[in-house]
């Protein structure tokens, strides 16, 4: 295994849509053993094959009780709404509020190549987005909140 170096936001590879994994070949294997160690070693909870540059549709997420691989992951359902704060290792030191869904339910391949499904809500269903959302083109940049939305936010927050 390796430890990957992490693309940056402004890399073109974070702003496209990446590529369906057709075969889970030895060398896809390795890019998930890769990337779970390099994700491992950022001290992050998640992270999306093109934020190591290679555009497949793979993602690692890890909530403390071990990786869920997903290759292909396809957001299924999507219910309820939280905001909180995320953020990315492909964008150092920022951290922004986000609209998510609340509970989601996800399916896709595992590292086996068998299908899966996944039912989360809270934290563990943002990270699913958060990263699916990089398959796709998308940063917690594109998605973040006005700052009139987050000053509404924390007004409520101080008024439960």
């Amino acid at each position: 295994m390796a430890v990957l170096p992490i693309v940056k936001v402004g890399a073109p590879v974070l702003e496209t849509r990446a590529v369906e994994v057709t075969k889970i070949t030895k060398k896809i294997a390795k890019l998930i053993d890769d990337m779970i160690e390099t994700m491992n070693e950022a001290n992050g909870v998640g992270l999306a094959a093109p934020q190591v540059g290679v555009s497949q549709r793979i993602i690692v997420v890890d909530m403390g009780e071990g990786p869920v691989v997903l290759i292909n992951p396809v957001l299924q359902r999507a219910a309820g709404e939280e905001i909180d704060v995320e953020g990315c290792l492909s964008i150092p030191e920022r951290w922004v509020y986000v609209k998510r869904a609340s509970e989601v339910e996800v399916t896709g391949l595992n590292e086996k190549g068998r299908p899966v499904r996944i039912t989360a809500d809270g934290y563990f269903a943002r990270a699913l987005q958060h990263e699916i959302d990089h398959l796709d083109g998308v940063l917690m940049l594109d998605r973040m909140l006005a700052e009139a939305e987050v000053e509404q936010v924390e007004n409520e927050e101080e008024g439960e």
